[in-house]
């Protein structure tokens, strides 16, 4: 299934509490049971004005639905082309 990153602007991100930020992943967590399609959260990273989200869908199609229903921004989608990491330099 294809990964994504997801760039949210959402102004103030990084001082949303820990409550909130609950609260966004339960919402997110709510709507991805009711997509009715393959769909796994990975990860998000808040960072600044911005959360960045790593998800696996069928299609950008599909996270922007996701985004929609749950009322977040979907600003920039992005299919992942490849992952690297320390170990790629062998």
């Amino acid at each position: 299934m294809p990964t994504y990153i997801i760039e949210r602007e959402i102004p103030g991100a990084d001082k949303l509490s820990p409550s909130e930020l609950s609260e966004i992943a339960a919402k997110s967590n709510e709507v991805v049971s009711g997509l009715d399609v393959p769909y796994r959260w990975i990860t998000s990273y808040v960072a600044g004005d911005k959360i960045y989200c790593v998800h696996e869908a069928p299609s950008a199609e599909i996270i922007r639905r996701h985004a929609h229903e749950a009322g977040f921004p979907a600003n920039r989608v992005t299919e992942l082309a490849a992952q690297i990491d320390p170990s790629t330099a062998g």
